[in-house]
């Protein structure tokens, strides 16, 4: 789809866009990371019936600050490296002597998307370390509620109880590789599909004589292509995304909850072996690759274990990233058509 968009216009868009999305659908991402936590049963379940407490929907909005302080340069960075990779293997990709384009399209947007994706991570991923250690810091009910979470929307006060864990900047990259091993993969599957998927919609209304080419309808068409690609590759790729939060869950230390446990099992400790046992686990992880924590959460948990919240992130990705290229084309194309009214 060509277009003609400065740099500018990618980095503002981009960013209008991750500002949106982290704003409706954090909630769902702190949910899902609790749900992956090595600690979901011991802090967010009843004993007696294993079912959700309130601990578990508290504090949705928790270190969302640091998140988007973030995420805007690293989603600018991204589009503005995929668009300018796109464009160039477009422009670079010889014709064979067949009549086909050496790259396939969905070569072409998967080595784009992958690339952008890479210079992403890097920016991102101090955020997102400090974002899981944020949303795992539990509240009582009378600091947080759901009623009075739009007032305490931006409280610091989990991130800067996350932030203290660390013991020196380098920790806050810790999990890079991770983030990398899910998004990739998860980038790589989803924008073929994406881009597929809104050329065929784009086809068939202009095949019906229904095609208006306005602004909202590229959103819509966008929204629904992205949504529909993102919740397939969200699904497929969950056991990645179970591993990356142990890791940067880890990458923190023990937590004040882990150090009262283990100080009472130290008191109890044929009572509670089982506890002692996790909690020995649990100060392992920093030290495990992640393939030993792969390994480890199929033999404790089984396959479950490896897909807890693959439902649930299905659900948010498919919300999360039609909103998120939707509002990311709508404010292109806007952009675009401004500036050409204008002449610049």
């Amino acid at each position: 789809m060509a277009f003609n968009n400065t740099n500018t216009d990618i980095l503002v868009a981009g960013a209008f866009a991750a500002f949106t999305v982290d704003l409706l659908v954090y909630p769902l991402d702190t949910i899902k990371t609790r749900l992956q936590s090595p600690d979901y049963k011991r802090l967010f379940t009843h004993a007696s019936t294993n079912s959700a407490n309130r601990s578990l929907f508290r504090g949705l909005y928790q270190g969302i600050g640091s998140v988007v302080i973030a995420t805007v340069p690293s989603s600018g960075a991204f589009f503005t490296t995929y668009e300018t990779t796109k464009t160039f293997l477009h422009t670079a990709n010889p014709i064979l002597s067949s009549g086909n384009l050496l790259l396939p399209a969905p070569v072409v947007n998967a080595l784009a998307s992958s690339t952008g994706e890479m210079v992403s991570c890097f920016i991102l991923t101090p955020a997102e370390v400090l974002k899981q250690n944020a949303q795992m810091v539990r509240k009582s009910s009378s600091t947080t509620s759901l009623v009075n979470t739009r007032s305490r929307i931006f409280d610091g006060g989990a991130t800067v109880t996350a932030l203290r864990k660390f013991n020196s900047p380098a920790q806050l990259w810790r999990g890079y590789t991770s983030l990398a091993a899910r998004n990739l993969p998860f980038t790589a599957m989803q924008f073929p599909m994406f881009e597929y998927l809104r050329a065929k919609i784009d086809t068939y209304r202009e095949s019906k004589g229904v095609q208006t080419g306005s602004l909202l309808e590229s959103g819509l068409v966008t929204a629904l292509s992205a949504g529909t690609a993102g919740s397939v590759a969200a699904v497929v790729t969950t056991p990645i995304d179970v591993v990356k939060t142990r890791i940067m869950l880890s990458a923190g230390g023990e937590s004040e909850e882990a150090k009262e446990a283990r100080q009472t099992a130290m008191r109890e400790v044929k009572a509670l072996r089982g506890d002692v046992e996790r909690l020995q686990q649990t100060s392992k992880a920093s030290s495990q690759g992640a393939l030993a924590i792969a390994k480890e959460v199929l033999r404790r948990e089984g396959v479950r274990g490896l897909f807890r919240g693959g439902a649930l992130r299905g659900l948010w990705t498919a919300l999360g990233s039609g909103l998120y290229l939707g509002a990311y084309e709508c404010g292109r194309r806007y952009l675009e058509g401004r500036r050409a009214e204008s002449g610049g």
